[in-house]
C-alpha cells in the first residue's frame, strides 16, 4: 500500500472515532436542507460531513473531494493525483431507531471514473464499529477498541450464499426485477434488509454471500444509490471480494460512465452464483 494511500486511511480513522462519539452524543434533529440527491438532511449527515472535510482538506496528498451532501468538488492540491468520494452517514434516517449506519469511500486516481478507483472503503457504525478497507485484491476488516482500530481479518465471498436484501418499493420494481426476487426466495434465500446499504452489505459480506439490489423502479429508472459515493466503492470491495456488482443491464457497475457526479444507478451486488442468476434475467432486459 502506497503511503499516501496509508494517510487517507489514518484521517479515515480519526474522522471515524468523531463520528462515532458524534452519533452517541449529538441531536437527531434534521435540518432545514436536502442535498443535492433530494434527501431530508439530518444535522447529523451535516456534522459528519464537515469532520471529514476538515481531516481531507489537510492533506496534500489529495486533489480533490466529494462528498454527497455537497453540490461540488472541493480542490485541495492540483498537483496531487488521488481523490476521494464519500458519502458521509449513510442511512442517517436509521439513527432514531437505533439501527447501524455506516460511512463510505472511494479514493480514485486522476479523476472520478468507476475504473480510476484505487480503494473501496466503509465504516460501520454499530454495537461495534468497524472498517473495511477493499485495496490490490484484498478486503480486510479491523474493529474500534477503545480508541485503536485493530486488525480482524481478510473476507472473502463463497461463490454462493443464503442473503437477499432487496431494496426500494416492491409496487414499484419493475416484473422482470419481482421474478428475479421472487426465484431468489423460491430457492430458500433468507430475507435480510435493514434499510441501510452499509450494514446489509457488510452482513452479506461478513456471512459469506448473498445478493443486494437497488433495482431500477417504475418511478425512476436510474435508482436511487449514488454511484461515485455508494455504487462504485461497494462495486470496487465485492469485486475485490471474489464477487460482483452489476447494473440494471447486467454489465460492470465499474465500467459505467456518469454525466455528474450525483449521477444514481441501478445496482446488483453479489457472490458469484447470484449475479451470474442475475445477469441471466437482466441481460434479457
Amino acid at each position: 500500500m502506497s503511503d499516501n494511500l496509508q494517510i487517507i486511511i489514518d484521517e479515515i480513522k480519526k474522522a471515524s472515532i468523531d463520528i462515532k462519539y458524534l452519533i452517541e452524543n449529538d441531536e437527531l434533529d434534521k435540518a432545514q436542507s436536502t442535498n443535492n440527491s433530494g434527501d431530508v438532511q439530518v444535522k447529523l449527515d451535516i456534522k459528519s460531513d464537515e469532520i471529514i472535510q476538515n481531516y481531507f482538506t489537510k492533506l496534500d496528498c489529495l486533489k480533490k473531494i466529494v462528498s454527497e451532501e455537497q453540490e461540488s468538488e472541493i480542490e485541495i492540491n492540483e498537483n496531487a493525483d488521488l481523490l476521494v468520494a464519500y458519502d458521509p452517514l449513510d442511512g442517517s434516517s436509521l439513527i432514531d431507531v437505533d439501527l447501524s449506519v455506516g460511512s463510505i469511500y472511494g479514493v480514485f486516481k486522476d479523476d472520478f471514473e468507476g475504473k480510476r478507483l484505487i480503494a473501496g472503503i466503509y465504516v460501520v457504525f454499530g454495537p461495534r464499529v468497524e472498517l473495511v478497507v477493499a485495496y490490490d485484491g484484498k478486503v480486510s476488516l479491523y474493529r474500534l477498541m477503545g480508541d485503536e482500530f485493530k486488525y480482524i481479518q481478510d473476507m472473502k465471498l463463497n461463490e454462493s450464499g443464503s442473503l437477499n436484501a432487496p431494496g426500494s418499493l416492491q409496487k414499484k420494481w419493475p416484473k422482470y426485477h419481482k421474478e428475479l426476487m421472487n426465484d431468489f426466495f423460491d430457492d430458500g434465500y433468507k430475507l435480510r434488509y435493514s434499510g441501510g446499504m452499509v450494514p446489509d452489505l457488510h452482513q452479506i459480506l461478513l456471512k459469506g454471500g448473498g445478493i443486494f439490489s437497488y433495482p431500477a423502479s417504475v418511478d425512476n429508472e436510474k435508482g436511487k444509490l449514488r454511484a461515485l459515493f455508494e455504487v462504485f466503492p461497494f462495486a470496487f470491495v465485492y469485486e475485490s471480494a471474489g464477487g460482483a456488482g452489476v447494473d440494471e443491464k447486467g454489465n460492470r457497475l465499474l465500467d459505467r460512465k456518469i454525466s455528474h457526479i450525483h449521477d444514481t444507478i441501478p445496482c446488483y451486488f453479489g457472490s458469484k452464483k447470484e449475479i451470474t442468476k442475475a445477469k441471466e434475467t437482466l441481460d434479457k432486459n
